[in-house]
């Protein structure tokens, strides 16, 4: 036999576990690269997980590369990742044995050049758009002399120099400044906090609440500018109840928060120009407003004075105007003392006709009268509550007979009913006692059931040597089934001389012992006994 069995090579390579393989090739590929520089679009990338961990994708035009950035280099990135961002991500190459893969564990990220930041900022821009937050709508004209001047800037640079120089040149106004970076990480989260914590102030507060905010930073390159394109900033921008000019950079100089302010400055040193007015220019204008208005009010009352005296000239005297009144008054006069007294007779005449229909006599007989009707009105009340008393005396009368006949028919109803239910509750019984298994089983049959208590209906359906439990009409006996004879035929009937038909016992044993079950099933199968 042992010349039938092929003797296996030889072999001097060892044997590698996949554990041991895929940590040495962990160890090469970490040894081969140390700390590597990738330059790739970032793909996949969709926030933080739940763990803090951030996963995403490197690729090119004919490659990918896995990368994860752990939950503590998260925090400390100076470019949080984006998708479709090109990036040039620093950190080290290394292996993931549960996926047989390699990954890049990412520990900064930079940009890659100046066009990653312009598609950058161009994604950003269309999509901040699309929220509305550059309708023009949106946007509100600062007041034209504010009060209080709120500065967003650096307060060691020399833009808050310019600003309030100009300011004191033009229109001398109360300023206050919120102390900020302009460039750096911290850049855009600092700006944003400026703007909400002057929209915070409330009027009339211990800090005067700003009419109108300024957002300044001197020139710089696009990177320099960065942190005013940050989202936060320009939905804080836009999200300010205070107008904003925004004042970032030269005139050549566009940041995302200039297209969320409400004006927008093309130097800080325009921003003041736009938030104040000329005090000089503003004071000659109204001195000649205030002159042009002394002489038009001047030139306005010599003409309603001279407009006056015309009018003057063609109303007529006091004389002409009360003559005619004057000769009627007189006329009225006159008459006035035969008027009186014809108004006198009158009435006395009229009082002596109401006295003689007010005799004593007259009042009696009205009083009689009205007596009469009264005890007239009194007898036929006094009827109609007699006649309406006795409508519901008959009335009751007659329901209670109702109810007296009804209570009289209600005993032997319910007798009667009573009876009709306990017959049909008997024949129920009966019917019950002749369908129910147990008198079957009075009757010579026996339900056959398996060890767990289900009822067997068939022969085929019992094994040898399974356990069985028969019962009878008076009690139950285990059996242990034996092998049935495939030849014997199963019998379906009884004979016709009405004796059971013989069982087949060739190769069946079985033992029985008698035993009670508590609860036999609802729907039992009987058999012949």
């Amino acid at each position: 036999m042992s010349d039938l069995i092929p003797e296996s090579p030889v072999s001097n390579a060892p044997d590698w576990t996949v554990s041991e393989l895929s940590g040495a090739l962990k160890r090469t590929v970490e040894d081969a690269f140390g700390h590597v520089r990738v330059r790739g679009e970032i793909s996949g990338y969709r926030g933080p997980h739940s763990s803090g961990h951030a996963y995403f994708s490197l690729k090119d035009t004919t490659a990918r590369l896995d990368a994860v950035v752990w939950k503590t280099s998260f925090s400390r990135l100076k470019l949080k990742p984006e998708e479709g961002l090109e990036v040039v991500a620093i950190g080290r190459i290394t292996t993931f044995p549960g996926k047989s893969s390699y990954q890049i564990v990412i520990e900064q990220l930079e940009y890659a050049g100046a066009g990653a930041i312009m598609a950058m900022l161009e994604e950003r821009k269309r999509r901040l758009a699309a929220e509305g937050l550059f309708a023009p709508e949106r946007k509100r004209r600062p007041p034209f002399l504010p009060r209080v001047i709120g500065v967003v800037t650096s307060p060691t640079g020399a833009v808050i120099r310019d600003i309030l120089h100009r300011l004191s040149d033009r229109f001398p106004r109360r300023v206050l400044v919120w102390p900020v970076r302009v460039q750096g990480d911290t850049c855009g989260p600092e700006v944003a906090a400026a703007i909400r914590g002057f929209n915070a102030l409330a009027p009339g507060g211990p800090i005067p609440r700003p009419d109108v905010l300024i957002v300044a930073r001197g020139g710089g390159s696009l990177e320099d500018l960065l942190g005013f394109s940050d989202e936060a900033v320009v939905r804080a921008a836009a999200e300010s109840a205070i107008p904003l000019i925004s004042a970032v950079g030269h005139e050549t100089d566009v940041t995302l928060i200039d297209f969320a302010a409400d004006v927008r400055a093309p130097t800080p040193t325009a921003a003041a120009e736009m938030a104040v007015p000329v005090r000089g220019e503003l004071l000659a204008a109204i001195q000649a407003g205030g002159a042009r208005l002394s002489a038009t009010m001047a030139r306005a009352g010599e003409r309603r004075r001279a407009d006056l005296r015309s009018l003057a000239r063609l109303l007529p005297s006091a004389d002409t105007l009360l003559a005619v009144p004057r000769q009627r008054l007189d006329l009225a006069a006159g008459r006035l003392p035969r008027a009186l007294k014809a108004n006198a007779a009158a009435h006395r005449l009229q009082l002596t006709r109401a006295e003689g229909r007010l005799s004593p006599h007259r009042l009696t007989q009205l009083v009689a009268g009205r007596r009469e009707r009264f005890t007239l009105v009194a007898g036929r009340l006094d009827a109609a509550l007699r006649a309406n008393a006795n409508a519901h005396r008959e009335r009751i009368h007659r329901a209670r007979e109702r109810f007296e006949g009804q209570h009289a028919r209600l005993d032997p109803a319910w007798r009667r009913l009573l009876a009709e239910r306990g017959r049909r509750l008997d024949a129920i019984g009966k019917l019950m006692g002749a369908l129910s298994y147990r008198g079957v089983l009075a009757r010579g049959f026996a339900l056959v059931r398996d060890a767990d208590g289900q009822p067997l209906r068939s022969a085929a359906a019992i094994a040898g040597g399974q356990a069985l439990d028969l019962e009878f009409a008076d009690g139950h006996v285990g059996a242990v089934a034996g092998e049935r004879d495939p030849d014997t035929p199963r019998p379906t009937a009884a004979s016709p001389s009405g004796s059971p038909p013989k069982r087949a016992t060739r190769g069946r044993v079985a033992k029985a012992e008698a035993k009670t079950l508590p609860n036999p099933p609802a729907q039992p199968t009987l058999f012949d006994d």
